[in-house]
Parts: structure tokens; C-alpha cells; sequence
């Protein structure tokens, strides 16, 4: 099953690792360098092109051997997690 992040962006949700919210994550010094560490190594994908960001979704990338991918995302964590339990996602 699928679940959308926004704009035209989906993942497949066993590939999810954690989805956390922009606001209280990226107050500790640890969200912050995996982050930054991950922008760097050019594995952050921003689907919040025009909106706020509200949230980030880690999940494993197949095609980089299992390394994780970030999605930025204009979602709030409580919406990709009602969207998750509920029948919006994708099959």
C-alpha cells in the first residue's frame, strides 16, 4: 500500500521508517544533524515547494541499497498518520 506526502509524491508504507513532526523534531541537536547530514549527502527530497514544511518522513531507499530517504513534506505528522490508519492510502 501506498501513502501520499503531497504534491505528486507517494511512498510505499513498508517503506516508512518514522514520520515526524518539523516543529517538535527539529528542536533537538540530533534531528538537526541527521538533517543536515542527510541534505548533504543529497538524500532529502522536499515535496513542500510551496507551503511550509510541516513534517519529515524517513523511509529506506531500495534503489541505494536500503539507505534512508527523506521526504519533507507540507503534511502535518497527525494527517500522514490519520491517512495511514485510514483508507486514504493508495493500493
Amino acid at each position: 500500500m501506498y501513502l501520499h506526502l503531497g504534491q505528486d509524491t507517494i511512498v510505499d508504507t513498508k517503506d516508512i521508517v518514522g514520520i515526524y513532526d518539523m516543529d517538535t523534531s527539529t528542536i533537538s541537536k540530533w534531528s538537526r544533524e541527521y538533517l543536515n547530514k542527510a541534505e548533504k549527502e543529497k538524500r532529502v527530497v522536499n515535496v513542500s515547494f510551496f507551503d511550509l514544511p510541516k513534517s519529515f518522513i524517513v523511509c529506506k531507499d531500495n534503489k541505494r541499497d536500503g539507505q534512508e530517504i527523506v521526504y519533507i513534506s507540507p503534511l502535518s505528522s497527525q494527517t500522514l498518520l490519520r491517512r495511514s490508519q485510514e483508507s486514504q492510502i493508495i493500493t
